[in-house]
């Protein structure tokens, strides 16, 4: 991965390096997928999945599992405090890379994408299965949930946009300017009101992947958000609909271009949207 240019090349790995991986006993593959029903038609072998809803969400309220929950998943999943986590998905790895996140916060820094995910590794005639594996039961300790770095919540936001803060929401060009409330070829809902936060600049988190899903080189990111003032010396926050496409983007932007100071806002827009108060802005 070191030609081309990404500042943590560790983060991800090759459709060719996790097939000659797949039985590593250190390695557990998670499959997070928009579909839920998707794995179940096929999967990478040896991988296991990943349900954002059931698995991620707390269903009481709008939020994560605490650590609790999370080292019970873990637990489950056979994934010990040093196992390496490769995630992959459908829609070029949004869901992957919002579980990616989702991990960080409890402190699994043993994590990696894989470049060009499901798409890539389907196009390439790589072996699918049914089988649904299962692994020794582990003993795994979750850190309590750190939001510190990477998470942003409505205030602070609210904040970083008085301040004139770095705001990039890496929606769809016809969700930014309120035409529409939802991505495009998807029903129209989430929120009630259309726009985007005041200062945002929308960068859509596409423009960051080439045809075959797989990520575009550095010096292509840099330029993609260099070019919109956003650079590696700012405090950046990202946003989308509900945090799984700015988790794709917050990906790119900490992990393959080195930006240090980058949180997700995984509220985004249907809580912006509907949040009494709260300023839009609209083209």
């Amino acid at each position: 991965m070191s030609k081309d240019g990404y500042f943590n090349p560790d983060a991800l790995v090759s459709t060719e390096w996790l097939a000659a991986h797949l039985n590593d006993a250190n390695i557990r593959v998670l499959e997070s997928d928009e579909d839920t029903l998707l794995y179940d038609t096929g999967h990478i072998p040896t991988s296991q999945k990943i349900d954002w809803v059931q698995d991620l969400n707390d269903h009481m309220i709008r939020d994560y599992i605490n650590s609790q929950a999370f080292s019970n998943l873990m637990h489950q999943k056979g994934i010990g405090n040093e196992t390496t986590v490769v995630f992959y998905g459908d829609k070029s790895n949004w869901w992957a890379a919002y579980a990616y996140w989702v991990f960080q916060l409890f402190g699994h820094q043993k994590a990696k994408l894989l470049n060009g995910g499901r798409k890539k590794w389907v196009d390439e005639g790589r072996p699918m299965t049914r089988e649904v594996p299962s692994y020794p039961l582990t003993s795994y300790l979750a850190h309590e949930r750190d939001e510190s770095t990477i998470r942003a919540r409505r205030d602070e936001v609210l904040e970083h946009m008085r301040r004139h803060g770095t705001l990039v929401d890496v929606r769809s060009p016809q969700e930014f300017t309120g035409e529409r409330l939802h991505m495009p070829d998807y029903p129209n809902e989430g929120a009630l009101r259309g726009g985007h936060i005041p200062g945002a600049q929308n960068i859509p988190w596409s423009l960051a992947v080439n045809q075959d899903g797989t990520f575009k080189t550095a010096d292509e990111l840099q330029a993609l958000y260099g070019s919109r003032g956003v650079t590696k010396d700012q405090d950046v926050i990202v946003y989308c609909r509900i945090g799984e496409r700015s988790s794709h983007t917050w990906f790119v932007l900490t992990n393959l271009l080195g930006y240090r100071h980058v949180k997700n806002y995984d509220g985004s827009w249907t809580e912006w949207g509907n949040g009494v108060g709260l300023p839009i802005e609209k083209p």
